[in-house]
């Protein structure tokens, strides 16, 4: 099979919220609420603790009957039988792409701008993740919150595969988001900050499921 003839699995349902946590205690807490996908981005970690976190990840999604997303490390993904794996544009260049599809993952790519989404396109992803939306202090950017403006034009483009929205995106500014016709919405802070997490999620949930 030539390399621009793989097309990774497509998700039955749109993504909808599409949360990212970086510990096995935050993701035994979002499994809890009843969210079937989840992104699991640990960083600083060592190898051998990196592998039991993934694996117990894998076993906490077959508990719940969750999607388990792995970011980055796609080799362990792939050893645990994650449901899926995120890639930023370095990680692109270092993933075996034919190794992740005949392992049946699910591939999400992260985007920033026209030349990166298409390359991510060139992928046949699952799904696109653009951003980031608005100012967001999750991590160091090295580009400009892309804003609604963008955000709708991309919604507008008919691509073969979902698309999901993130950075700085909280309850305030979720029903502009929703209202570019985004496939998901990945949130980070806007959960893990908030005093009442459980709440937020239940509200967030209302507005994305009226719509989605």
């Amino acid at each position: 099979m030539k390399i621009n003839q793989i097309f990774f699995p497509k998700f039955s349902k749109k993504i909808g919220l599409y949360p990212i946590v970086d510990s096995i205690e935050w993701l035994i807490k979002i499994l809890s609420t009843g969210i079937k996908i989840i992104q699991l981005r640990i960083k600083n970690m060592s190898e051998i603790k990196l592998d039991e976190n993934i694996k117990k990840s894998v076993m906490l999604g077959k508990k719940y009957k969750a999607y388990i997303i792995i970011n980055d490390y796609w080799e362990l993904a792939i050893k645990h039988q994650a449901h899926g794996i995120h890639l930023g544009q370095e990680d692109m260049q270092n993933a075996n792409r034919k190794k992740i599809y005949d392992s049946g993952l699910y591939l999400g790519l992260s985007t920033h701008n026209d030349i990166e989404i298409k390359h991510a396109l060139s992928w046949n992803p699952s799904y696109i993740a653009f951003g980031h939306i608005f100012h967001t202090t999750t991590k160091i950017m090295h580009s400009q919150p892309q804003g609604i403006q963008k955000l709708k034009e991309l919604c507008k483009k008919k691509y073969n595969c979902q698309k999901v929205a993130i950075g700085g995106i909280g309850l305030k500014e979720i029903d502009e988001v929703l209202s570019c016709n985004v496939d998901g919405v990945s949130m980070i802070s806007a959960i893990k900050n908030s005093k009442n997490w459980k709440n937020t999620i239940s509200r967030i949930q209302k507005k994305i499921r009226s719509v989605l």
